[in-house]
């Protein structure tokens, strides 16, 4: 089995149903350059005849350097052939190198929400993918609600599954689409899925309804999945989708994986994920694993000493491998190990006798007991410390002020 893995970004479509995110065109295509330059290997830029936004975006694609561009559809409608769905043909038409079509997996879903028959729903998945891969390079099946369905019957979730790949799908995506799976369930369920389809021709999609999604997708990938798909900083409906941004690192520097992220792109991963949720006009999470403000932030004094001496002892791993930074907070909680590194990161030569330095801290508890918060504040805090030290000169000297106080009543006149 390869140790590669193969990333494919649903930002553009599923970050799209994200309540409070609206794409333009415009945010599309700068999103779409961002993570090529990344080194995603698919990126799924939407659904083509599904609204004007799509239509414009396919209609003229952003040149890219890396990644494939994937079109995002469903199968043929019931009664109809694949050649004669207007919507099957707007998607496999779309100009993309890639083709991911959707298909019902669980039973009940197809005779609920599609009221058509199990084994129509199963030629339906076959035609269309045949349909699509005989126009594009690559084919794709997104087997909706696939853990669900398999729970309910094994043998005909693995049927549709087997029909898309018989009919010439490259990728059988295995869908958690209602996130309720929880990864002991993932890892067994795939266990048994790859006894019938190859690792390398599956993939994992995983919702975040249980705070599971990147766990679950962890899980597929040991059971052998070789695709993962994802969004960028968990977009997604309702609770989100799994996070590309935490999966990668966690593939490449806990398990080891190869993916297309590597060396100088996996240290671009903060700086896409910012400029992301700065498009979005969103406030990025400052406790995100990895590319969060607040990853590397050490505030308790214990914790600042013993990172002063080796990193190792309260950081994962180095937080320069993804772009980030290490952040020693000051603060009342602080010790005397953060107020010294805050320091020497100005510049200023201190050792743990300085008398400044004494007056420094005693300064800070005291501001703070009396409201006061460094915190957040480092520009605050540097003008603290540079007093301290006497290097804030003084520009200029208060010798008298006047103060003049004006009050004016104005009388409402009624005629």
């Amino acid at each position: 089995m390869t140790d590669r893995i193969y990333l494919y970004d649903t930002t553009l479509r599923d970050g799209a149903q994200t309540q409070g995110v609206d794409f333009s065109v415009g945010d599309k295509v700068a999103i779409a350059r961002q993570l090529d330059s990344l080194g995603i290997d698919t990126i799924e830029g939407g659904w083509p005849g599904a609204n004007p936004t799509d239509d414009a975006f396919f209609g003229d694609p952003p040149k890219l350097a890396h990644a494939c561009l994937a079109a995002f559809g469903m199968t043929r409608r019931a009664g109809r052939s694949a050649e004669n769905d207007p919507g099957l043909a707007a998607v496999v038409k779309s100009g993309a190198g890639a083709v991911c079509l959707v298909g019902k997996t669980w039973d009940y879903h197809v005779r609920a929400a599609l009221g058509v028959e199990p084994d129509e729903n199963q030629r339906m998945i076959g035609e269309s993918i045949a349909c699509a891969a005989r126009t594009v390079p690559e084919a794709l099946f997104d087997a909706e609600h696939f853990f669900d369905g398999f729970k309910a019957d094994p043998a005909y979730a693995l049927g549709c599954l087997e029909a898309a790949l018989t009919a010439g799908a490259r990728w059988i995506v295995l869908c958690d689409t209602n996130g309720g799976v929880l990864p002991h369930e993932v890892e067994a369920i795939v266990a048994k899925v790859v006894e019938r389809i190859p690792g390398d021709r599956l993939g994992i999609h995983c919702h975040n309804d249980t705070g599971n999604a990147v766990a679950n997708s962890l899980a597929a990938v040991r059971a052998g999945v070789r695709q993962v798909q994802g969004s960028v900083n968990g977009l997604g409906e309702r609770c989100g989708n799994a996070d590309l941004v935490t999966l990668i690192p966690t593939l490449a520097l806990k398990l080891g994986y190869r993916t297309g992220v590597e060396g100088d792109r996996l240290q671009r991963l903060t700086k896409v994920s910012r400029v992301i949720d700065e498009l979005l006009n969103r406030a990025p999470n400052r406790h995100a694993p990895y590319v969060g403000a607040s990853a590397f932030a050490h505030k308790g004094g214990l914790h600042a000493s013993a990172v002063a001496k080796d990193p190792r002892t309260y950081e994962h791993v180095d937080p320069t491998l993804v772009g980030n930074d290490r952040n020693i907070v000051v603060s009342d909680q602080s010790g005397r190990a953060n107020v010294i590194a805050r320091v020497r990161d100005l510049g200023q030569d201190v050792g743990p006798d300085d008398p400044a330095l004494a007056r420094l801290i005693e300064a800070i508890k005291e501001r703070e007991f009396s409201g006061y918060t460094y915190d957040g504040a480092e520009a605050s805090l540097e003008l603290l410390a540079r007093r301290a030290w006497g290097s804030v000169p003084e520009y200029f000297e208060v010798e008298g002020f006047r103060v003049s106080v004006e009050r004016r009543h104005n009388a409402l006149v009624r005629l």
